[in-house]
């Protein structure tokens, strides 16, 4: 038997007596849990400096944030030495053993600038070690000390290394932990991540390993979010879930941080098989390398926050067995209400094949309740693809619109004041949710519609499950509360309270996945990619569509003049919220204008050659701002004259040659093996880079068409030789060089004749720079580490 023809007046899940009643009550539940899903993001209230010795103080941390954070600070400057001075007082102060690791380390990671070449730093961290009553293992606090030649740092990272002093500061008032905990403030992390690589692959007290909490910032506010972890994190995430008193955090982070191409710190610690935890916040980003980094851009509660988690985590791995913390899996987990939810990350499979069974059953039950037809679930099926693929697109488009009004929002970033695009982003998407169910929802019926909601959150759970695993139950979770409710629904009276309870209750489970990652993702990613947020809050809004039903007329029965106007109501909530994301952007636009207090980015850098005496003023901005335009006049590519600088091509302009030296390239032997056949001879130069002027770095290329390198070493330490396409196919990039210059030994085959060396220098400023305007007020530098950036560079035969 096929099921009973389906009414209009009966394709809905629920049909309370009372609809309005219904509709405020179940949105007034929402609305309490979203506000407590929001509550459990905030910061917490700073402690004063006079909070009790055992806990931790804001008030105390942020009096180091404001030495640190004093000027900028970049690896190798005096300012660098001055702040490193500091720290290593304030922890022999406490009694620790502390240290200055100095030594020449490789970079981490993957963000040489050179040509195909090596990058390395002069490193000084500080090291600081609180011995244990009975070790089975390390524990590492870690945060870098030195800024961006660009800004003080106040966030990046001197929030960080002043959470740890204080952390150090409370572990010292109690008893003695169990584990040592070793405090590691690196240097050259903006540089390469050089200190970090240095300390893990070459001090002995990294030597058997241990746990790695690192603190980081990259922005100004907002909750600290635990987003990175090692593999196998399940005993992990198990203490962080116990012993972090703010626990924010996502596996959905997690795979997505694993899936960028952005590293920390704690990536060195990885590549050396460290396990821990990698903390950071990350909103306010439009500060982010920026000189208004200052100590007062600094929130204290997310410096509390920082301070608060590091303390119970240092505590509780300072208490556990480090030799049980091995698990053969991740966890999934995420934030509820202050706490952390966590499962097997091996449920992920067998949960998305039950999330997508009992949506299919769910299905199946409605047209056999006559709920609907085969037809109208294809067709809910289909159709809800729309607002999934509309919403982002439509995000997308809000913002180029608004970056063709606001030009300079391409080089930040997030806007300084981004709150109301995100809430336009989010009024956007429920826009388009709320018309294409106002339009579709009396052909296709509620049901039928909720259905299709629901499937593509069990299909999209199941792609995930394979992909992205510790996502996948962003969806997955939404998908099997909607279908058991759907359930619920269907088993009890339609006129009675309990289907709607039994929709709102699956509607609160949605709320409570997916609002966060609707809250996170914005700072995550910027606004930028805003519509990936738009993604999640479709999603959303997919997942709580029955109680969406109850805001509109019953579905059907209704002729003439009352379908007319159950129609114009259906249209009044996406009309509505069409409305507010315009008015949105637009207070949007008249609240965030650039000023002096919230200068338009700009970027600028100045080039020299020594040898011909050629400069150039060069740019990385695309369109570049009024300012900028007064400096460049077309696109140059800067490969062969400038390969230190990387092959991308820049905008640049003429510029009169300032009276600078580029480093000395002085040769401190040759010698030569002869071989058979004489194409195979060999060149073993070494000579000695000297900077002639105080610089933050050097480079030195070797041009691949007078010879081909076949090995290296810079300051004694062997470098990788991968060479890269164009002129100058290999290169070293060295930063924080010493007065008396590095050295670099080449093994090579000359091609005949002379061999070709290229040799840059860089410092940070360009206000001696011949023709340099001052930028005026409302003009800002944009956070890049090649801002300002004056390079100088001359080619030597040898």
């Amino acid at each position: 038997m096929g099921a009973p023809p389906t009414r209009p007046a009966d394709r809905a899940l629920t049909k309370p007596r009372r609809r309005l009643t219904s509709a405020v009550a179940a949105l007034a539940a929402l609305l309490a849990v979203g506000a407590g899903v929001l509550v459990g993001l905030s910061t917490p209230a700073p402690r004063p400096a006079d909070a009790s010795a055992g806990e931790f103080s804001a008030a105390r941390a942020y009096r180091n944030v404001e030495v640190i954070a004093a000027e900028p600070h970049v690896a190798g400057s005096a300012a660098n030495d001055r702040v490193r001075e500091h720290l290593v007082g304030t922890l022999r102060g406490l009694g620790l053993e502390t240290e200055v690791q100095d030594a020449v380390a490789p970079e981490a990671g993957q963000l040489s600038g050179a040509a195909g070449g090596a990058t390395l730093a002069r490193v000084r961290n500080v090291v600081a070690r609180l011995p244990g009553t009975d070790p089975t293992g390390k524990v590492f606090l870690v945060s870098h000390y030195d800024s961006v030649q660009t800004g003080p740092g106040g966030n990046d990272d001197a929030a960080g290394t002043a959470a740890i002093l204080e952390v150090a500061r409370a572990l010292t008032t109690g008893p003695r932990p169990r584990n040592d905990i070793v405090f590691v403030l690196t240097d050259a992390e903006e540089a390469c991540l050089c200190g970090a690589a240095g300390f893990a692959a070459d001090h002995p007290l990294a030597r058997d390993g241990g746990v790695v909490l690192n603190l980081e910032a990259r922005g100004s506010t907002g909750p600290v979010i635990m987003f990175e972890t090692s593999r196998n994190n399940a005993k992990l995430v198990e203490v962080f879930g116990k012993a972090a008193p703010h626990p924010v955090g996502t596996s959905f982070a997690v795979e997505i941080y694993r899936a960028l191409p952005n590293d920390t710190d704690f990536t060195a610690f990885l590549d050396r098989k460290f396990v821990g935890l990698n903390s950071a916040y990350i909103d306010g980003g439009a500060i982010y390398h920026t000189p208004l980094d200052v100590p007062a851009r600094v929130d204290r509660g997310s410096l509390q926050m920082h301070g608060d988690n590091a303390l119970g985590l240092a505590r509780e791995f300072g208490r556990t067995d480090l030799g049980d913390l091995s698990a053969g899996h991740d966890d999934t987990y995420f934030p509820v209400f202050g706490a952390l939810v966590s499962y097997p990350g091996w449920l992920t499979v067998p949960l998305a094949v039950a999330a997508l069974l009992a949506v299919g059953a769910l299905g199946w039950l409605l047209r056999r309740r006559g709920r609907a037809t085969a037809g109208t679930l294809a067709a809910g099926f289909g159709l809800t693809l729309l607002p999934v693929v509309v919403a982002p697109l439509g995000a997308w488009l809000l913002w180029a619109a608004i970056t063709t009004i606001r030009p300079g929002y391409a080089e930040l970033l997030d806007p300084y004041r981004p709150v109301w695009y995100r809430l336009a982003v989010v009024a956007l998407s429920a826009a388009v949710l709320f018309c294409w169910y106002a339009l579709l929802r009396r052909r296709v019926g509620p049901a039928a519609l909720a259905f299709g909601g629901l499937a593509w959150l069990a299909v999209f759970g199941v792609l995930l499950a394979v992909a992205v695993p510790g996502g996948a139950y962003l969806t997955t979770l939404p998908a099997l509360a909607g279908a058991l409710a759907g359930f619920a629904a269907l088993a009890t009276r339609r006129d009675g309270p309990w289907p709607v309870v039994a929709v709102t209750l699956a509607a609160a489970v949605a709320v409570v996945i997916l609002l966060p990652p609707v809250v996170l993702l914005f700072p995550a990613l910027g606004m930028g990619m805003g519509a990936v947020a738009a993604l999640v809050a479709v999603l959303l809004g997919l997942a709580v569509l029955p109680v969406v039903d109850l805001l509109h007329p019953r579905a059907g029965g209704q002729r003439g003049l009352l379908a007319l106007r159950a129609r114009r109501l259906g249209a009044l909530p996406a009309a509505a919220a069409a409305l507010a994301a315009v008015v949105l952007a637009g207070v949007g636009l008249a609240v965030d204008r650039f000023d002096a207090a919230h200068p338009v980015p700009t970027h600028l850098m100045y080039a020299l050659d020594a040898g011909t005496g050629k400069a150039a003023w060069l740019t990385r901005e695309e369109k570049p701002q009024p300012w900028t335009d007064g400096y460049v006049d077309g696109t140059v590519s800067i490969a062969d004259d400038f390969p230190g600088l990387g092959a991308t091509e820049l905008r640049g302009g003429p510029a009169t040659a300032a009276p600078l030296p580029a480093p000395k390239v002085e040769l401190l032997s040759d010698t030569r093996s002869f071989s058979d056949p004489p194409s195979r001879d060999q060149r073993v130069l070494r000579v000695r880079v000297v900077p002639q002027r105080q610089v933050r770095l050097l480079t030195l290329h070797v041009d691949t068409s007078t010879a081909t390198v076949r090995s290296a070493s810079v300051a004694g330490r062997d470098v990788p030789v991968e060479p890269g396409e164009g002129k100058w196919g290999f290169g070293v990039v060295f930063h924080a060089p010493p007065p008396e210059g590095v050295e670099v030994t080449l093994t090579l085959v000359p091609r005949g004749g002379a061999v070709s060396v290229r040799a840059m220098d860089a410092s940070d400023g360009l206000s001696s720079v011949p023709g340099f305007r001052p930028r005026p007020a409302g003009v800002g530098v944009v956070g890049s580490h090649s801002s300002e950036m004056l390079a100088v560079a001359r080619t030597y035969p040898l």
